[in-house]
């Protein structure tokens, strides 16, 4: 990005072109090493990752109801 647009919190991220296919994938990667949760291939919808907020919600929700908590050194417990 050029710094010009402004990228709001619920903006879309493939309509923008800030990501495409390969960056959802590699998204997903960042998502599941990061936060020690695996995406399932049900998840991949634009309701959860094509915007801030719904990425944020996304985890948010899935680290609220896991089973298994990670400490802070993202070890599962």
């Amino acid at each position: 990005m050029d710094g010009d647009d402004n990228l709001g919190n619920e903006d879309s991220l493939l309509e923008k072109g800030i990501i495409d296919s390969t960056g959802v994938l590699e998204l997903v990667a960042f998502i599941e090493e990061t936060y020690h949760f695996k995406i399932k291939d049900e998840e991949l919808i634009p309701e959860n990752l094509d915007s801030i907020k719904n990425i944020s919600e996304y985890i948010q929700n899935k680290l609220n109801f896991s089973p298994e908590v990670v400490n802070r050194e993202g070890v599962r417990s």
